[in-house]
């Protein structure tokens, strides 16, 4: 089974790296006065909250796998522990775990180029919290928009202090690994403005041993829910990577869309239409126009028809190997094992250069 598991990950590859509409991310530039990898490492990853959907796919999952086949250090952390910050519980917490792993193989993320690990199985990473928190104040804190907005949509009756220091544990999630390149979108700027600002300070304070992380901006599309807002899985608004291809026609079929039957391609003036216009683009790699002129005067019924097909044909092959993979749990299991043991080999030399560099080692 993990032979023919490893097959159809290369054919995936393989694939993935002639699609006429990947995304290429831009680097913002940023200084660099600690020690760095060899070549570009990268962190990032998602909260087990829920299944992965296709704006994650579209947004950054794509991108992974292509920095990961280019050769550059790809770090991809499942923050189990953050999942407390906006709930007072973490629901099903070890299924959602599994989940994101099973999306990450599917879509191509091969274990043995990529570190794929979860936060709380890694003591060193999360022992950065302490001296990162006494380098940043309660105000510089309080205002990050991020953690507003997260604090404005909390299912919580009161704020918790993880949800408050959630920047600081983000740098620590950044900094342990000494990753150089970040991909973020626009609105997870201010965490990452806040991760330089301590890496800044610690190696003024102690020593040069953390990298000023640069921001990775992808120009990915902002793919809106069925309901016309952006897509989310708190919202209940989101078409799974995992779905079926009938639980994909009923999601599209009740899409919001508008009362105009002639379709076109016009994000400021027709947002669901062109939404579904562009979604049915992405999975065949074509222009979102030359799809508006094909479909024309077919309607909302016709769109709707077109992007359940698109959506079925691109994702069919990412589903089955899905399935495949969903049905070894010890194999996903077993290389959350080993990516938790490389992450954390990584974290406990950091945080011994840190406490070298603070003068705390005995």
């Amino acid at each position: 089974m993990t032979t023919q598991i490893h097959e159809t990950q290369q054919i995936h590859e393989t694939h993935q790296a002639h699609q006429a509409h990947q995304i290429e991310p831009t680097a913002v530039p940023g200084t660099v006065p600690g020690a760095v990898p060899a070549k570009d490492r990268i962190l990032t990853g998602d909260r087990p909250t829920g299944p992965l959907h296709l704006g994650h796919y579209f947004g950054t999952l794509q991108n992974r796998v292509r920095l990961q086949n280019e050769g550059m250090d790809l770090f991809l952390v499942i923050p189990d522990y953050q999942v407390l910050t906006d709930r007072d519980v973490a629901d099903r917490l070890a299924e959602h775990v599994e989940g994101l792993v099973l999306d990450y193989l599917a879509a191509g993320v091969d274990p043995s180029r990529a570190t794929i690990f979860t936060h709380s199985a890694i003591p060193a990473l999360n022992q950065l919290l302490l001296p990162f928190l006494s380098l940043v104040s309660v105000a510089e804190l309080g205002r990050n928009p991020t953690v507003k907005d997260e604090i404005a949509h909390s299912r919580q009756a009161a704020v918790s202090g993880l949800m408050f220091t959630y920047p600081a544990h983000q740098a620590a999630d950044i900094l342990f690994c000494k990753a150089n390149l970040v991909p973020v979108g626009k609105d997870q700027e201010p965490h990452l403005e806040l991760t330089r600002t301590i890496a800044r300070r610690f190696n003024e304070r102690y020593g040069p041993v953390f990298p000023e992380p640069r921001t990775l901006l992808s120009e990915a599309p902002l793919l809106l829910g069925t309901d016309g807002t952006k897509m989310s899985k708190s919202r209940g608004n989101s078409l799974a990577i995992r779905a079926s291809s009938d639980e994909t026609a009923r999601l599209i079929r009740g899409a919001k869309t508008d009362a105009v039957r002639r379709i076109s391609y016009d994000p400021e003036g027709r947002p669901e239409v062109s939404n579904l216009v562009l979604l049915t683009a992405l999975c065949q790699g074509r222009s979102p126009y030359e799809v508006a002129a094909e479909v024309g005067d077919a309607g909302a019924a016709g769109l709707k028809a077109a992007a359940t097909e698109a959506v079925n044909a691109h994702f069919a092959p990412l589903r089955a190997r899905r399935a495949e993979y969903a049905q070894d749990l010890s194999y996903v299991r077993e290389l959350l094992r080993e990516g938790n043991a490389r992450a954390g080999e990584v974290a406990d030399r950091t945080l011994a250069e840190v406490r070298d560099a603070m003068g705390m080692r005995r």
